[in-house]
């Protein structure tokens, strides 16, 4: 959960409370803390709104919100996901 670890360390240095943000993003706190924790996905545009809100690198969150995903779907396949990920890195996108 690299996103969620970064969004909670960037929030703790701000002084904010999980409900600030939740509010900003027009969520309820359970639903934000649930993102903090990885147990649920933020959605793109909440994670630009993050990064705004929390003064951050744009592409940072995204690229660590991106890789959660990856890991996520990729967890469960460990004799295949590596070979997955070089294919994938080679594909032009």
């Amino acid at each position: 959960m690299l996103f969620g670890n970064k969004i909670k360390q960037l929030r703790e240095e701000k002084k904010l409370f999980q409900r600030q943000l939740a509010a900003a993003l027009e969520i309820d706190t359970p639903m934000y803390s649930k993102i903090e924790t990885g147990s649920r996905m933020a959605k793109r545009t909440q994670v630009i709104a993050l990064a705004k809100l929390l003064s951050s690198d744009r592409d940072e969150l995204l690229t660590l919100w991106l890789a959660d995903q990856i890991i996520n779907i990729v967890k469960d396949e460990k004799k295949l996901a590596d070979r997955a990920l070089d294919m994938a890195k080679k594909e032009k996108l």
